[in-house]
């Protein structure tokens, strides 16, 4: 067996996990940094993936508790999907991906950790990012720390929205 060492990873295991609704209760802190926000809209805004499948594994979120894509305002799925091109736009500049699985698991057994909040996956995939690590090793590496991908992402964000 060997071993593969990744020292930063600690502190995300010991991470305390948030009791609650992560999209009701980090936008009503102003602390965007730490709760990884990227970027607020009116009536959406967009969330680093704290537990990403790869890295600029982004959501975006309705502000308002709703748990059913058919209950969504027109005003949020407009802007919603705004956001979605907005973040592919920012991931494609500052990432450079060779394409994007883009989509909503609606319901537990459709896959979604946080049910009773609607949200949108953006995560960016790279030819090659599925290999033998988590089929053999039951491990998925993230090259990048969550904390750089999100100065990198913000400055694009910024960059692009300021044009």
């Amino acid at each position: 067996m060997k071993d593969l060492f990744a020292p930063w990873r600690i502190e995300y295991i010991r991470m305390e996990k948030h009791e609650g609704c992560i999209f009701c209760d980090f936008p009503k802190e102003s602390e965007d940094e730490k709760n990884l926000i990227l970027h607020r809209g009116k009536h959406a805004f967009v969330i680093m993936n704290n537990y990403p499948y790869n890295p600029g594994h982004v959501m975006v979120a309705p502000y308002r508790h709703v748990g059913s894509w058919e209950e969504l305002s027109d005003e949020e799925i407009i802007e919603m999907h705004h956001l979605v091109s907005l973040m592919i736009r920012a991931i494609r500049r500052r990432m450079n991906p060779q394409g994007f699985n883009i989509g909503a698991n609606l319901g537990r057994v459709a896959g979604a950790g946080i049910e009773d909040h609607v949200h949108v996956h953006i995560v960016p995939r790279w030819n090659g990012d599925t290999n033998f690590m988590p089929v053999i090793a039951d491990t998925k590496v993230i090259p990048q720390a969550i904390e750089e991908t999100y100065r990198e992402l913000k400055e694009e964000i910024e960059r692009i929205t300021s044009a």
